[in-house]
């Protein structure tokens, strides 16, 4: 059987069970039509969809490093204004399912285009929103619009790009993300500091206008894409198979635990850091998410990691980086915090670019639905991390936030630990 059908790690890079002639591999890899490192449309391909990630990223998450403001400026308590944050990552996991089912019709490039039209569209819109309500509503049908990007993006990836080549290239998109977030949230705290909370997500609607055009001009076309169908018999039936394979169920779950530690980190740590004793003003508050940078790196190298570790190390050295931040960042030490965010974000983004690139090497056919499936419990996570650690932090401060990443860390360890376990029964049995 294949790694992916045991659950044994895929190893990036490994030598083939069955010996093949250096000819016939070179003739195998110039074949194949899809895109590689150095290839033509590869570098376009690359940036086109970092710009996609970098518009998804500032988008989704333009309200999180402004929730002080923003609960000042309504009167309510930090568990609402995270309703700003939570609404959005919602949105995104209920509809990226169906988002993922056009994109088997309609093509992965036109999804996205659209999807990113009109998250641009009501970006333009937030920084009007007369109340929390409004907002929150603006907020949902944003993160709803964003669902066409994940999926269709991880989807046009496998299907475009060599496989040797897949987990470095889904690393760059994820480290769009990460730069996204970060610019995002860095832009929008000094500008609110000066102007206000409206105006800061103003520019980002803009930032995120200049994103979608460029990543429209520059996305080369498909060449592999197979156009699917939209019965909805054929889509239950193929969501059905994803969530039978339980390799993929693991990878969904890691994918939601770790985005729970990280969605409730970074909504509570902007009350964390404007409160005594460290009482930061916003600019330097949106500062502090230049930790993402080490994201952006941790997930561009995460093939490099997953070719010496495997996958499952590279998942069990991820979740040990993510706890160890966490405990870290309970310290009164201003230094020692801003170590465990760092610590926190490198686990997260490795971790999250392993898990993903996986489900799209596992997934052989509907790899729209796997990723989307994929995503929605990743952006599940993200609303639950939200909330709960707003809750959290309300109830036991700091220390709140903190229990419940360490339980969700927890949670991805169980879960490798239980597939290291299932995929070595499976190779006693096939021995």
């Amino acid at each position: 059987m294949s790694p992916a059908s045991t659950g044994a790690s895929t190893i990036v890079g490994a030598a083939p069970s069955v010996p093949v002639s250096s000819a016939s591999s070179a003739s195998s890899a110039s074949s194949d039509s899809r895109m590689a490192p150095g290839g033509p449309g590869y570098r376009r391909m690359s940036f086109a969809l970092f710009l996609a990630g970098v518009a998804t990223f500032a988008l989704l998450y333009s309200t999180q490093a402004l929730l002080p403001l923003i609960s000042s400026d309504f009167g309510v308590a930090a568990s609402q204004a995270s309703w700003t944050v939570a609404a959005a990552t919602g949105g995104l996991a209920l509809f990226v399912l169906p988002m993922s089912a056009l994109s088997e019709r309609y093509g992965r490039r036109t999804v996205m285009t659209a999807s990113l039209a009109v998250a641009v569209g009501v970006g333009l819109l937030v920084p009007f929103a007369p109340s929390l309500g409004t907002l929150v509503v603006l907020r949902a049908v944003q993160g709803a619009a964003l669902a066409g990007l994940p999926a269709s993006a991880t989807a046009y990836l496998a299907e475009e790009v060599r496989p040797k080549a897949l987990v470095t290239a889904i690393g760059l998109f994820v480290a769009g993300n990460s730069v996204g977030g970060m610019s995002g949230r860095v832009i929008t705290g000094w500008v609110a500091q000066e102007w206000g909370w409206r105006v800061a997500v103003g520019v980002i609607g803009a930032l995120a206008v200049a994103c979608a055009i460029a990543f429209r001009l520059l996305l080369p076309a498909p060449k592999h894409f197979r156009t699917g169908s939209l019965a909805p018999r054929v889509l239950a039936r193929t969501v059905r198979d994803h969530l039978a394979n339980p390799l993929l169920r693991r990878l969904y779950a890691i994918g939601a635990l770790f985005m729970t530690v990280f969605g409730g980190v970074y909504t509570v740590i902007g009350y964390r850091l404007t409160e005594a004793p460290f009482s930061l003003p916003q600019g330097i508050v949106g500062s502090i998410f230049l930790v993402y940078l080490v994201g952006t790196v941790s997930a561009s190298t995460a093939g490099r990691l997953v070719g010496r570790l495997g996958r499952r190390g590279a998942l069990y050295l991820a979740g040990g980086t993510t706890a160890a931040g966490l405990l870290l960042s309970l310290a009164d030490s201003l230094a020692l915090v801003l170590l465990g965010l760092v610590l926190i974000t490198a686990g997260f983004f490795a971790g999250h670019a392993v898990a993903s690139s996986a489900v799209s090497k596992t997934a052989t056919t509907g790899r729209a639905q796997a990723s989307a499936l994929y995503q929605s419990a990743y952006y599940i996570g993200s609303s639950t991390g939200s909330t709960v650690g707003a809750m959290a932090f309300h109830s036991g401060g700091w220390a709140g936030t903190v229990g419940v990443g360490v339980l969700a860390v927890l949670g991805v360890v169980t879960i490798t630990v239980f597939g290291t376990r299932a995929a070595r029964r499976e190779t006693l049995v096939a021995a």
